[in-house]
């Protein structure tokens, strides 16, 4: 996928990988992105459901036939996934509550030790020690008065993370399009990598909100490369 003007859902299988696998070994602070990508993604993928007017329980049928109305097959494929990410969400809530019961444990034993050893003992270091994904997109080009635009973009701003999306899902940048579709008038956070000088880089979090009607074709008036 080149374009991201006219984002769909694909309609096979995702090629996601198992989101909790080793959930066991993660820092806190990785379990709690992961957390808070997966309520981005099942908010996305419920926004997909809620442009064809259904929920997760609207049948699919009428008189025994498939309905013509709406789209079945891609309505079918959001709902695999939400009950896919919505099994992983509640083995990743299990993972971050044995984080957490562990954590205090060893506060509990701290309390035993000199003052000493015990400082900065209640403090989660992996959680306020920032790391930045690798990016996985460039911006190509950004079409003045565009939503892209608007937000800040610019051509050769390279794309870390596009609300949920980031290089280990991106899946050929098409949850890219799955996020700008599931996020219409709504606030996605992109963070991006700007060259600034040859030897340094900013690294800046802008808020792009996709919407029609802007003047233009699609919904962010920018073209972006997989990197």
């Amino acid at each position: 996928m080149d374009n991201i003007h006219a984002p769909t859902v694909p309609s096979g299988p995702s090629s996601r990988p198992i989101t909790n696998g080793n959930a066991k070994h993660l820092s806190f602070a990785e379990l709690s992105q992961k957390k808070e990508n997966l309520e981005a993604e099942l908010k996305a993928l419920g926004g997909v459901l809620d442009s064809h007017g259904v929920n997760m329980d609207t049948p699919l049928t009428r008189d025994g036939f498939p309905r013509a109305d709406i789209d079945v097959a891609q309505i079918r494929t959001t709902r695999a996934k939400i009950i896919h990410l919505r099994n992983d969400y509640k083995d990743l809530m299990n993972a971050i509550e044995k984080h957490l019961h562990e954590h205090f444990a060893s506060l509990q034993d701290a309390d035993d030790q000199p003052a000493a050893a015990r400082t900065g003992a209640g403090m989660m270091g992996d959680s306020i020690q920032q790391t930045l994904d690798e990016p996985f997109a460039k911006v190509n080009s950004v079409v003045p008065g565009s939503p892209a635009y608007t937000a800040g973009l610019k051509a050769g701003d390279e794309i870390r993370n596009f609300g949920y999306v980031n290089k280990a899902n991106h899946d050929g940048l098409k949850k890219v399009a799955e996020c700008v579709q599931g996020n219409e008038n709504q606030n996605i956070l992109v963070k991006i990598s700007r060259p600034a000088e040859a030897t340094r880089r900013q690294e800046l979090h802008l808020m792009l909100t996709p919407r029609q009607n802007w003047g233009g074709r699609g919904m962010l008036g920018c073209h972006i490369l997989p990197i």
